[in-house]
């Protein structure tokens, strides 16, 4: 499923914060879908950051929502010891804001470092 189909959705909840491995997005249409990571050995897959207010995201039709990975650390961040990583930025738009949920995978390279995307 592609996260794009968020668009045109009103969302009612979010349940989810830095440093989960798991967020879950709670549709006025009664539909509800989870951005997850299923852990295994030697991996780590969880939210690094929220930029915006995840309030600004509820009550009002998502007008963008898209999905960028990339295996270069952005701007200003700095991890250690990386073997293999993998940073996915989850963008939502509404007429009230902007919210960017940027997550942080990480592994020895034999592992997924990616995001899941299902409706539940």
């Amino acid at each position: 499923m592609e996260f794009k189909c968020l668009k045109g959705k009103v969302l009612t909840s979010i349940i989810g914060r830095v440093g989960d491995d798991r967020m879950i997005l709670c549709c006025e249409d009664g539909d509800r879908y989870m951005l997850a990571h299923e852990q295994d050995c030697c991996e780590s897959v969880t939210i690094d950051e929220i930029v915006g207010d995840l309030d600004d995201l509820i009550g009002h039709p998502i007008l963008i929502a898209d999905e960028l990975e990339s295996n270069k650390n952005p701007v200003g961040v700095e991890k250690k010891n990386q073997e293999s990583f993998t940073w996915t930025f989850y963008r939502l738009s509404t007429i009230q804001g902007t919210v960017v949920i940027r997550w942080y995978g990480e592994s020895n390279g034999y592992y997924s470092e990616s995001v899941d995307f299902e409706k539940l």
